[in-house]
């Protein structure tokens, strides 16, 4: 086995994209072969030294990712959300939680990923929002509104004696 001894370059990772990308051959079944990477974006790179990982600080480890062979990056939920239940209380599913970049940021992550043969999969929990989520404000004001019936609102506090309150401070009741 030969060591190496001098700095990697940033080459030293590239492998050649397929000449064919994975998604212009359907294939339902391509997630059995593939390798996920899940990437929870505060945590994998923080290109600026601001605390917090970034779409862009992601984008820039791409060579590495496919160098290290993954086919598929899982990214957790990233939309704007006042964090109050791990991201998954999203505030608006169209923005990106400003600490991590923006939309654009996030295309350019795709195409740049697509360029490596890489998919990106996302969590998007559409099943229910943030309290702060304007769908929930306009529930809230007017559960006979446009919006009411997003959620189910109960004035019955036994009805769901089982489920966990999340926004204890917030409301006294569990909504979905």
């Amino acid at each position: 086995m030969e060591i190496r001894t001098e700095t990697p370059q940033a080459t030293d990772f590239v492998r050649p994209a397929p000449a064919e990308q994975p998604w212009e051959r359907p294939d339902p079944e391509w997630y059995k072969d593939a390798v996920f990477y899940e990437v929870l974006v505060r945590a994998f790179y923080d290109p600026d030294n601001t605390g917090s990982g970034t779409l862009k600080g992601l984008e820039e480890k791409l060579d590495y990712l496919q160098w290290l062979g993954v086919d598929c990056l899982w990214l957790p939920p990233f939309y704007d959300s006042p964090l109050r239940d791990g991201g998954y209380d999203i505030r608006d599913f169209r923005k990106v939680l400003p600490e991590f970049g923006t939309v654009e940021d996030f295309i350019s992550l795709v195409d740049s990923a697509h360029k490596r043969g890489i998919r990106i999969i996302t969590d998007f929990p559409i099943n229910h929002t943030s309290d702060s989520h304007h769908w929930f404000q306009q529930s809230r004001m007017d559960p006979g509104g446009p919006y009411g019936d997003y959620y189910v609102w109960s004035d019955d506090p036994t009805k769901y004696d089982e489920a966990r309150i999340i926004f204890i401070d917030t409301e006294e009741s569990n909504w979905s």
